[in-house]
């Protein structure tokens, strides 16, 4: 479950872009599992998933040999699999970065939205690591990726008007309704929408 800092900056974020608090919360709480920073190597970092396929993508040759070889990449969604610890994620992007950094980067998800490091450019960023820069930065760098995306991607009317099947459809693809999203979002709403109303009520 999130922290008072996770929820305050998600809460402010959406009220400064008039979208209900309890959507944001859900959103986040179903891409990041519900932490907004983990302790990594003596730091604080951002929740990351490494897509092995979209690294794949990115490599020819020689390196892309050696990272097949290495269970660092594969032609094929979901075949590399990610350790479930973040601090074992982390060592896994080192390795990768290793081999090219820019595309390790492109590659991985990031913070409370998971969103593709490969969206840089298409998000308006000057390089991936600006936007890499913006998800390791704060809890609030998070959740202006997050939102970002969620306006770039025209998702605010389907937001607000909280039809989570279109929504997951197109936040997260095709295979959405196989990892249930629409419906954990929809779950996640209800149970933010009524603790925010008993936060209200105590105040």
């Amino acid at each position: 479950m999130f922290d008072s800092q996770t929820i305050a900056a998600l809460t402010t974020m959406a009220d400064e872009t008039e979208i209900n608090p309890a959507a944001l919360l859900a959103i986040a709480e179903v891409e990041s599992g519900g932490k907004a920073l983990f302790d990594i190597s003596g730091g604080k970092e951002p929740a990351i998933r490494f897509e092995g396929h979209y690294f794949d993508r990115r490599l020819s040759g020689r390196v892309r040999d050696y990272a097949r070889s290495n269970s660092l990449s594969a032609p094929v969604a979901g075949q590399i699999r990610n350790p479930k610890s973040q601090a074992a994620r982390w060592l896994l992007l080192e390795r990768a970065m290793g081999l090219s950094k820019k595309a390790a980067l492109e590659s991985t998800s990031w913070g409370l939205g998971q969103v593709m490091g490969a969206h840089w450019e298409w998000l308006g960023y000057a390089t991936v690591d600006e936007l890499v820069a913006e998800a390791r930065g704060s809890i609030a760098g998070q959740a202006r990726l997050m939102l970002r995306f969620i306006e770039k991607a025209e998702l605010l009317d389907v937001l607000k008007a909280r039809n989570w099947r279109e929504f997951a459809r197109r936040y997260n693809g095709p295979a959405f309704a196989r990892n249930e999203y629409d419906k954990r979002m929809a779950e996640a709403y209800q149970r933010w929408q009524k603790r925010l109303e008993n936060f209200k009520r105590a105040a």
